[in-house]
């Protein structure tokens, strides 16, 4: 009965890029983590990392198995790290490796089996075997590698179920296993399921762990990276300076809440990222206007009047997309427009040329908009900037549109752009700039190259 009252209290959990991490001792982790196993509520553990972070930025499904998991665990030095920037409670380390057995210790004292699942073949198999050694009492459910096809998973699950664990631990690699997990939770009868990483190659002898002097500094990831340069470099060189950075922009965003001061972040951000987009970009821009000028000969660039901040005309930059007469003929296709409101949209609008169709597909006439975002008239993000003839017809709160700068990509852009009815697109970019936050900026721009990708509702 008191390990079901104590697994029926949430520990203490600390918010850290928007995700409520366990703030607390290895100890208490692992008697919370083997507490629910008594409760067979089903239930999801997994580790957030430096390398999870980043992960989860690029990756919006990863982001939400993460969501959906009952218990985050924060590991590594870099969330440490980022716990002491943003001023956020911070308990022990709970990487996997040291809490591994402390679990297989204390399940072994209360008759708990459990299942490890992952790994390259034999190597769960070793781990357990490892672990059995220590810890004679301790009951293996069972083990299965890692190598198996999707279609194989049904009857993976099967296999698992039938031993009846009262913990499967799934070594996939971020973030392949938290996909797995989310995707198959309710398959799997387990109470608890337990997201682990490369956990099982230290303990079955496949990869030697580091000193424990540098582990004591946080430097470990010295040593992986001394064991395995080639896989690791990119992850822990380039990685690690990414999530530094965002790290510190996050902690930024949380002590200095002021307008003033997020605008001068945002406009940092806006110089560096349309800056370097515009170096980093230039081979392809020369292609585009190459293609521009042999189709028709007009111009390459299409300026338009739009209403920025504060109600503020100012011309924006594309791509000419369209026949060169396309604003005159504009007013005899307003009767055809396919979206209610005051924006006017066309899927098959006649103006577009082909060139146009296949730039305005992708997202590329967009591009010159960074000259918009260097001179300061635009942002990277921020609600899309309006024609003074729909401003003209705003009604109710879409006025609430112009209180900050147009962007080039914004939150309705990232969630279906025009198949959005217009009502809705002014709600969303309405609450955006109500709660101004540098962390949903850089959200927004990694889910911006899926959305371009895939085009959804692009036309």
């Amino acid at each position: 009965m008191n390990a079901i009252n104590h697994a029926l209290h949430t520990p203490l959990t600390t918010r850290l890029f928007g995700l409520p991490l366990v703030n607390a001792t290895r100890i208490a982790a692992v008697e919370d983590i083997l507490s629910m196993t008594r409760l067979r509520k089903k239930s999801t553990v997994n580790f957030v990392n430096a390398h999870c972070i980043n992960t989860a930025m690029r990756h919006p499904k990863y982001r939400a198995a993460l969501e959906a998991s009952d218990r985050l665990l924060p590991d590594g030095s870099g969330m440490r790290i980022a716990s002491r920037w943003a001023n956020a409670p911070f308990g022990e380390n709970l990487n996997g490796t040291d809490l591994f057995p402390i679990i297989c210790q204390q399940a072994a004292q209360r008759g708990l089996s459990i299942y490890l699942l992952g790994g390259r073949p034999a190597t769960a198999a070793r781990a357990a075997a490892r672990m059995v050694e220590r810890f004679p009492a301790l009951k293996i459910a069972g083990t299965q590698d890692g190598y198996f096809d999707a279609d194989d998973s049904e009857r993976v699950i099967a296999t698992v179920n039938a031993s009846q664990p009262d913990l499967v631990l799934v070594g996939f690699g971020v973030p392949t296993q938290e996909l797995w997990i989310n995707a198959h939770r309710d398959a799997i009868d387990a109470p608890v399921v337990m997201g682990v990483g490369g956990l099982f190659d230290y303990y079955a002898g496949n990869i030697p762990r580091a000193p424990k002097a540098m582990r004591r500094v946080g430097c470990e990831w010295i040593w992986r990276l001394m064991q395995e340069p080639r896989r690791l470099a990119s992850r822990y060189l380039i990685g690690n300076t990414l999530f530094l950075a965002l790290a510190l922009l996050h902690a930024l965003s949380l002590h200095h809440p002021m307008r003033l001061f997020q605008a001068f972040l945002k406009r940092a951000l806006d110089i560096t990222i349309a800056g370097s987009a515009v170096v980093m970009l230039s081979p392809a821009i020369a292609l585009i206007v190459a293609c521009i000028r042999l189709e028709d000969g007009g111009p390459v660039l299409f300026s338009q009047q739009r209403i920025g901040a504060k109600g503020k005309p100012f011309k924006m930059f594309k791509f000419r997309s369209m026949v060169q007469n396309a604003e005159a003929r504009r007013a005899e296709l307003m009767a055809q427009s396919e979206r209610e409101g005051a924006c006017f949209k066309m899927k098959k609008d006649p103006r577009i040329t082909r060139v146009g169709a296949l730039l305005r597909r992708a997202s590329l006439d967009e591009l010159p908009q960074l000259l918009n975002v260097l001179r300061g008239e635009m942002s990277i993000v921020g609600p899309r900037p309006a024609l003074p003839d729909e401003v003209v017809n705003y009604q109710g709160q879409s006025w609430l549109r112009l209180m900050g700068k147009p962007g080039i990509t914004c939150i309705w852009q990232v969630s279906g752009r025009a198949d959005i009815p217009f009502d809705r697109q002014v709600e969303m970019d309405v609450e955006y700039l109500q709660n101004p936050s540098l962390w949903q900026d850089i959200k927004l721009i990694f889910k911006t190259i899926p959305a371009v990708i895939t085009a959804r509702g692009a036309y």
